[in-house]
């Protein structure tokens, strides 16, 4: 199985500058990763408090690289304007000549909502989910958008201009295992980015756990054409990576995303990973 490796880095605390994120991602592309991603958090108390847009910033790197897949995993869609949001998107994968990867999901942190008068109830945020996931995929499709749902509606408006990639860019959508509902959701796009309930920063499932949760959203496609299925690990080093990858491959993955932060040591950490590189340029 054809394995990508990218990052993913954190939009706070330490890792809240535009700057540093740019040198990161700008090494990764140097060192062959060939994927880099930020969280999408307005508040994060700890280690310290402080949070960058992260889509302006992949703006920033979509003009700054040629070649590296980019993205938010996952941006917390319910939280923002649906079709800013789809223009947003379009104008990185114009600026990045196709290479925009949307992460979407509901967000880890309710207070992200409630601190700014918004509903954190998760069933209420789901719903909303669904209806701006559909509004964004019509809004990259051809010709004017006629929507009404629940909460949504769009009469006749056309985004233009429309992102490079056809039909649009990959959507990923984010899921905590053993909540199913999120996996159902996945199975309708382009991809799925578990998490597991057991597991915090500093860990990551099995390939054993994966296999069950690819298993499950497999069980659920209609269309059995391409898929990707994303998770956050660790590795130390390019040896220890090329030893774990062919368990997590013969699982369903297909992409690997090295999680760095400050749980595994802060920027300096961050940077001598990613300059240590993947086990090949361009994955297997």
């Amino acid at each position: 199985m054809w394995m990508n490796f990218g990052v993913g880095v954190p939009n706070v605390g330490i890792f809240a500058d535009p700057e540093l994120l740019i040198e990161l991602a700008t090494s990764a592309e140097r060192s062959g990763w060939g994927g880099f991603f930020l969280w999408d958090h307005l508040m994060y108390p700890e280690p310290q408090a402080g949070a960058v847009e992260p889509w302006s910033v992949i703006g920033a790197i979509g003009a700054l690289t040629s070649a590296i897949k980019i993205g938010v995993l996952v941006t917390a869609v319910p939280r923002h304007q649906p079709a800013l949001l789809a223009q947003q998107v379009a104008t990185i994968d114009l600026i990045s000549r196709g290479r925009c990867i949307f992460g979407a999901g509901l967000g880890s942190r309710a207070d992200e909502y409630s601190a700014f008068g918004l509903d954190p109830d998760p069933v209420k945020r789901g719903q909303h989910l669904d209806e701006a996931l559909d509004l964004i995929r019509a809004m990259w499709a051809q010709g004017p958008v006629h929507f009404r749902g629940e909460t949504l509606t769009v009469d006749g408006f056309e985004l233009l201009p429309k992102p490079v990639q056809s039909p649009h860019p990959p959507i990923w959508v984010g899921a905590r295992w053993p909540n199913l509902r999120p996996f159902r959701r996945s199975a309708r796009f382009d991809g799925v980015m578990p998490t597991h309930s057991d597991y915090g920063h500093d860990s990551f499932m099995s390939p054993v756990e994966l296999r069950q949760i690819v298993d499950y959203v497999v069980s659920c496609r209609v269309d059995r054409g391409g898929f990707d299925v994303v998770m956050e690990g660790m590795s130390d080093d390019p040896e220890d990576l090329n030893e774990i990858y062919p368990d997590y491959g013969e699982a369903g993955l297909t992409w690997w995303i090295e999680k760095l932060g400050w749980w595994r040591g802060g920027i300096d950490a961050a940077f001598e990973r990613i300059l240590a590189g993947p086990p090949h340029s361009n994955g297997y």
